[in-house]
């Protein structure tokens, strides 16, 4: 049977589903998860079936099985199986609908994140519907790292995904000469079923589990991140210029004679962004220049595609995987001091209530003046003096009165801003951690975002208006029934929260974050209405973003790091050049699945950084075991609770280790409390821990 066939019968199947529910384009594609060149198929099989009137479409473009067609196929609910590695598992059906849990037994050879279709088991009064396997449509794991367990004639791997429960089997032939205890990639080559594990052969050896890096490298490798790059990209690094020319300044406005400056980290080498002001009576003239990248990666070329697959540069402890070869992200690309250097610049003419009356988007040539950092410019907005940036004072001044105003106006029309730190790890030569801290933002690192924000929205709401095929950030109104149940635990805590209309709207949502900020449990409530809010995405349409309160945004500020700011940035160009006429079917025809591929890749990375800092964090911990520590409670479960230092380090107290009492978890306030005693643990509430245990494997801290 050929691949399109088979895409076909899958999507029937599903489709024929006994209690398939309606799905859009983008629904199959993120159930299938099918690779660029296959989504365009996806499209096709699904016009076809509608052609045939085998399905119709509904008003809100989702599809569904034809009257006149009795289901076929196997009989079952079409979802992801979420492994455990207890044995059980859970399949996912649905955003809006509660996950059914599948025993031990009846897992029927699944692993984690395949796609399958299940059947209902008959309830016998559990807390949650039960379900059964009973077809996988589509494997997901191909590949597993994990530790190499060497035997006489044989070996095994233990996977380092926690939601694999079985060891996988390799012959001695198929160990590709790794040791034992070293890191191996392992090939799936059959999945085992319930008398017999699965089996594979070793296709990399990472070195040593106790080497340097090799931790965090099994990290990127598990996530499917590449670490290296393909020989095609590699040959044309070599043509990747050091320096522009005369030649690249056609049909470029000559800003060098401008006031630029960069402002980044201390150790930033990618830097991506310029920034010049000035004032005209009482407007502001803000420039942002954005490395103009598009330039040196031509679309389709072999640094192209190696961009959309990896979708953006990974951050983590002990490295940086970029998403384009640092000849360009920190050579020619890179706005550094002192040089020439080519940019996209969206020049912005705004008034003193922090409205952009007019804009300017261009192709230009920038030199910057003066590369300056984070804490310098905080410590000069605070009053500090830093000699070598005396004579920038009065631009940091405008900044800063420039940024207020943005700020204020963003804060007026209803943005929702939660401040939580982000970690940073300092690793020894061995990149064992030896100091975690919290990383938390400044007045220069507001400045920074707030011009980048305005400079984004600015860019999306003028290709918008034109009507022009773009890439868009998205944030959507949160789940009705999710505020629903927010609102009325909120109202349980004591904070008046309500709404309107159906759909909660900004500024309601910022009135209860207000309350929430005098109330003695606003941690609890401010985690809670995070975990309310949908996800950000990249989409073909303009939705708008919720958080923001924004229209109309995009990405255009990072083309170094994301690949959605790069694609945009083409179209800019196309549009600039007058060459947009010609290109419009082909964008059309491209940026859906650009958006799919960059959300997906995005969420990719998001995933390893945490996995890494989690195992940092572990690692960290564990020489200080014994020690004890005061923390407030972050998460609260019916097994236990979270606790996070001051550092960021959070390790979980079970309930069973909380002396005095009986505990037990009460689900309408989200406490735990004493059955005797009454005395409560919520979240937000301070606590001293003991470090009891710690588990690297698991990335565990109790």
């Amino acid at each position: 049977m050929g691949k399109k066939d088979k895409l076909d019968k899958i999507i029937k199947s599903i489709i024929a589903d006994e209690i398939y529910k309606p799905m859009s384009l983008n629904d199959f594609i993120r159930l299938l998860s099918v690779k660029e060149k296959d989504k365009i198929r996806v499209r096709k099989i699904l016009d076809k079936l509608e052609e045939a009137a085998y399905i119709k479409r509904t008003k809100n473009d989702k599809y569904k099985l034809a009257k006149n067609r009795k289901s076929k196929g196997v009989k079952g609910i079409a979802g992801i199986f979420i492994g455990n590695r207890n044995g059980y598992g859970f399949v996912e059906i649905g955003e809006d609908k509660e996950d059914l849990f599948i025993p031990k037994n009846h897992v029927n050879g699944a692993m984690d994140k395949d796609k399958v279709i299940v059947q209902l088991l008959k309830s016998k009064g559990q807390e949650r519907q039960e379900a059964k396997v009973v077809s996988i449509i589509e494997r997901s794991i191909t590949e597993v790292v994990g530790e190499l367990q060497l035997k006489e004639n044989f070996g095994f791997v233990i996977s380092d995904n926690t939601k694999l429960d079985k060891h996988i089997y390799v012959a001695k032939k198929d160990t590709l000469n790794a040791k034992n205890k070293d890191k191996v990639v392992v090939k799936l080559t059959y999945y085992g079923d319930e008398t017999r594990k699965p089996e594979g052969k070793i296709i990399e050896v990472l070195g040593n589990k106790d080497d340097k890096g090799v931790d965090i490298l099994a990290i990127l490798k598990s996530y499917n991140i590449p670490t290296e790059f393909p020989p095609k990209v590699e040959k044309s690094r070599g043509r990747i210029a050091k320096e522009i020319n005369e030649g690249d300044f056609s049909g470029r406005e000559d800003l060098r004679a401008k006031l630029t400056v960069t402002i980044d980290g201390e150790d930033a080498r990618d830097l991506d962004d310029a920034i010049s002001i000035d004032k005209q009576g009482e407007n502001y003239i803000l420039g942002v220049h954005i490395a103009d990248v598009a330039n040196y990666v031509q679309e389709g070329s072999a640094i192209d595609r190696e961009a959309l697959n990896r979708g953006t540069s990974v951050y983590l402890p002990d490295r940086v995987v970029p998403m384009l070869p640092v000849e360009l992200s920190n050579g020619i690309c890179s706005l550094n001091e002192g040089v020439d250097r080519l940019a996209l610049s969206c020049e912005m003419k705004i008034n003193k209530q922090g409205e952009v009356l007019e804009s300017r988007i261009m192709e230009t040539v920038i030199r910057v003046n003066k590369r300056m950092t984070y804490n310098k410019v905080a410590s000069v907005c605070n009053g500090e003096e830093i000699e070598d940036y005396k004579e920038y004072y009065s631009m940091i001044q405008l900044m800063q009165e420039l940024s207020n105003i943005i700020r204020e106006r963003r804060d007026d029309r209803g943005a929702i801003n939660f401040e939580f730190p982000e970690t940073k790890i300092k690793l020894d030569k061995k990149g064992f951690p030896i100091d975690i801290v919290p990383y938390t933002s400044n007045v220069a690192t507001r400045i920074i975002e707030d011009f980048m924000l305005i400079a984004n929205e600015t860019v999306a709401k003028t290709f918008c208006k034109m009507e022009i095929p773009f890439l868009y950030r998205s944030h959507e109104v949160p789940n009705s029934d999710k505020i629903d149940e927010l609102l009325k635990f909120i109202n349980k805590m004591g904070v008046h929260a309500v709404k309107a209309k159906s759909q909660l709207e900004n500024k309601e949502l910022q009135k209860i974050m207000e309350d929430v900020e005098k109330s003695d449990k606003k941690e609890l409530l401010n985690r809670m209405i995070l975990r309310s809010m949908q996800q950000a995405r990249y989409s073909y349409d303009a939705i708008g973003h919720f958080g923001l309160a924004a229209k109309y945004y995009c990405h255009f500020t990072s083309p170094i790091r994301r690949y959605p700011d790069l694609q945009i940035h083409r179209i800019i160009k196309d549009y600039i050049r007058n060459r947009i006429e010609k290109k419009l079917d082909h964008y059309k025809e491209i940026l859906p699945s650009v958006a799919e591929r960059s959300s997906i890749t995005e969420r990719r990375s998001q995933d390893a950084e945490r996995s890494a800092i989690k195992l940092k964090m572990a690692e960290y911990m564990s020489v200080r075991i014994g020690e004890v520590h005061e923390g407030i409670i972050s998460g609260t479960t019916k097994s236990g609770f979270y606790v996070e230092l001051p550092n960021t380090v959070e390790g979980f107290v079970h309930i069973a280790s909380i002396k005095g009492d009986y505990y037990i978890f009460d689900e309408d306030s989200k406490c735990i409390y004493g059955k005797s005693n009454k005395k409560s643990y919520g979240i937000g509430d301070k606590v001293r821990i003991r470090v009891d245990d710690v588990n690297i494997f698991l990335k565990n801290i109790d």
